[in-house]
């Protein structure tokens, strides 16, 4: 049995071999696909993100190595394996963003205007408060005038460099240390990095594949069902960015193209979503109800785990049942009638869903920690085997050509980081000395030992585990007092996801030189041209704006739950430090122990009585993402997860499906990307000409 495990275990370290040959992959092609990123989707990710709350992200890098593979292949060139892959990395770089803030840094520093000026500050009395090293003062030009190009800007662009810059470091740092330490003498088998690498390469190799294989790898799956259909990637992208540009045109171009000519753009799709809590609240009180109208959530629920969306149904019907009893019982006291969905939503949170989520982290982090430890328990005695059979000479040795570097150049540039982060929060916190032991703390025992634990665990399992809230703990904990401490870097990371990321572009054969030079040439055009395009947005329309109704909606909720957790340690005027405690913060007050308890016993709970039944467990984390939020967005995931389970895999088979729905997707958000490209240049012109002395 020990050699049948033993066996499997290293099944998954060969799954895909390790290169002998590494090559560099960074090229022109790589720094000219830099460039079209940062110029043509750079700018269309950051509107498509204020409007819609929707991202380019996976659809920009695929679309932009499917542009460069073509062209290469016209000018009778081929691009080899490793030039495509650090494209993809490069890429992925340049269009990377949350959908908050999408397209750069810079939109993190005009939510900070924002923020600043937002009523929830200014009912806070936290307007003036705001160190102008974080941004500028609420009456400053800069400000006013809706502008980057003003000097009050240069203590926070500067910090946000610096910060950007330091994070590179620590990847190519700790990171790439712990990945020596966990694949290279360790010898860890990483089971999920195999399937990445092939997932990357098969996105570099552009579908090699033909038809016919598609057919025969379907034969080979475990469906039961007759051959189905065969299809062509090309053909489902293609498809999928007709069906892109279609209702972008609708959702995202005709609001921008009727805003050049008009005082309020016109919306034919309602903008974010059709909020209807006022019209249910007779029925279902304190329950935010509405629908978001985008078919891009559809082909969202065609590739989320099935399972996962069961449980988010789950969750949404059991918050539209509990939210009208427990407005009825008192609970959910704040909420008045009249409330929209984002008011509605805030008001809930404070007074139950915060702290059952919290504790719904804490019993996450609980389950993650049982599982990992009980798989790490099972596997150890196998890899400790593996480890004094290893016939290596030199386990410290590297290969040839993989672009290794000593591992003390490592250690001493995270050290000398990690000190100059100390000496930069030291700086502009004024509580300094309340808060350096843990500074001290995090910088070299918490991280180090999480990534550390997180390396080992991706490596052994694939699994991963967060302990939450200790940022906040910290805060609490430390005495501090202001909002200084929020807003500072303060270094909470865990880096043990780079030793996957390494191992990864090991099996790419990727030399890791180049992917570093990537990194290098991105990352400054990355932060020039969000700057660029950022501030050429603001100063056309204000942030939020009825010109940007996702961003409008959300940046207040936003506001409202920064403001909530600064008020833990915010000290008014007029107010003793000494006296004010944290249960006498808003922040404390919407803390329910006894709550946050019952969010970790029912999370434990429901995963132990799914694993005792043998039922999926990916229904608790449904469950945990969909419980206390609006449903706007989970019902047409739902819709989509439904009719590609029970109608497409039937047609088109299972395994095959799920080969297509992917591709469908990228497709579907570059067609919306292009829509949102061609609105941003019409805008761009109609600034040029508007602004003509002539």
């Amino acid at each position: 049995m020990a050699n049948l495990e033993d066996r499997e275990l290293e099944q998954y370290r060969s799954l895909l071999e390790t290169p002998t040959e590494f090559e560099n992959g960074f090229g022109w092609s790589t720094f000219a696909g830099i460039m079209f990123c940062g110029f043509i989707m750079l700018p269309g990710s950051i509107y498509l993100g204020l409007m819609t709350g929707g991202s380019m992200g996976a659809a920009g890098s695929w679309v932009t190595l499917i542009l460069f593979a073509e062209i290469a292949r016209r000018a009778m060139k081929t691009m080899n394996k490793q030039q495509l892959v650090v494209l993809l990395h490069a890429a992925g770089i340049m269009i990377a963003g949350v959908a908050i803030f999408p397209g750069g840094p810079f939109g993190h520093l005009v939510y900070r205007a924002y923020l600043v000026t937002s009523e929830a500050a200014r009912d806070a009395g936290m307007t003036n408060y705001f160190p102008t090293w974080f941004v500028p003062s609420p009456d400053s030009a800069a400000i006013t005038e809706r502008t980057f190009f003003h000097r009050d800007w240069l203590m926070p662009i500067f910090l946000l460099a610096a910060m950007s810059l330091i994070g590179l470091v620590k990847r190519y740092t700790l990171g790439y240390f712990f990945f020596r330490l966990t694949s290279d003498v360790e010898n860890l088998p990483f089971p999920m990095a195999p399937i990445q690498a092939q997932g990357a390469m098969a996105m570099a190799e552009m579908d090699k594949k033909d038809d016919t294989e598609e057919e025969a790898d379907d034969e080979n799956s475990d469906d039961t069902k007759p051959k189905k259909k065969k299809f062509s990637k090309w053909r489902l992208f293609s498809f999928g960015a007709v069906l892109g540009i279609i209702f972008g045109f609708l959702q995202v171009g005709v609001p921008a193209i009727t805003g050049l000519f008009f005082d309020s753009p016109i919306y034919l799709i309602p903008q974010p979503w059709i909020d209807t809590t006022v019209l249910t609240e007779d029925v279902l009180p304190a329950t935010p109800t509405g629908l978001i109208l985008d078919a891009g959530v559809i082909f969202i629920g065609f590739v989320l785990p099935f399972w996962s969306v069961i449980g988010t149904v789950i969750a949404v019907l059991l918050t539209m049942i509990l939210n009208p009893i427990l407005h009825a019982t008192g609970v959910l006291g704040h909420w008045q009638p009249g409330m929209d969905t984002i008011n509605t939503t805030y008001a809930n949170s404070i007074d139950f869903w915060m702290s059952f989520g919290i504790g719904s982290g804490l019993g996450l982090a609980i389950i993650s920690i049982y599982s990992t430890l009980k798989d790490v328990r099972k596997k150890r005695k196998l890899i400790l085997e593996n480890q004094k059979n290893d016939e290596r000479v030199d386990i410290w040795a590297v290969p040839d050509g993989r672009g290794d570097y000593p591992l003390w150049i490592a250690l001493v540039a995270y050290i000398l980081e990690a000190i100059a982060v100390i000496v930069m929060c030291c700086m502009m916190l004024p509580d300094w000395l309340s808060i350096l032991p843990f500074l001290i703390i995090f910088s070299f025992i918490y991280n180090p030992l999480i990534s550390y634990v997180n390396a080992r665990l991706i490596g052994i399992s694939g699994q991963s585990v967060e302990i939450p809230f200790i940022r906040e703990s910290a805060f609490i904990l430390s005495g501090a007092k202001g909002i200084d401490i929020w807003l500072a870097p303060i270094p909470v990371e865990n880096y043990g996801g780079m030793a996957q990321s390494f191992r990864v572009n090991e099996l790419t054969g990727v030399n890791m030189r180049s992917l570093l030079i990537a990194d290098l040439v991105a990352l400054p055009i990355l932060f020039i041209l969000s700057g660029v395009f950022w501030s050429f947005i603001w100063q056309a329309d204000p942030i939020p704006s009825d010109a940007f109704p996702y961003a409008q909606v959300q940046w207040e909720y936003k506001t409202k739950q920064d403001v909530l957790h600064y008020s833990a340690t915010f000290v008014a005027e007029g107010e003793d430090p000494d006296e004010k405690t944290l249960m006498d913060s808003e922040f404390g007050k919407a803390l329910h122990p006894g709550t946050i308890a019952g969010g970790a016993g029912f999370t434990v709970v429901i995963f132990g009585v799914l694993s005792f039944f043998g039922l999926p467990t990916m229904l608790v984390y449904g469950l945990i993402r969909g419980l206390g939020n609006f449903p706007h967005f989970f019902i047409l995931e739902i819709v989509g997860a439904l009719i590609g389970r029970y109608y497409f895999q039937k047609k088109f088979g299972a395994t095959n499906f799920l080969r297509m729905a992917p591709t469908l997707l990228a497709g579907y958000f570059t067609g919306v990307g292009l829509i949102s490209m061609m609105t941003i240049a019409m805008k761009l012109i109609k600034s040029a000409v508007t602004s003509a002395p002539f």
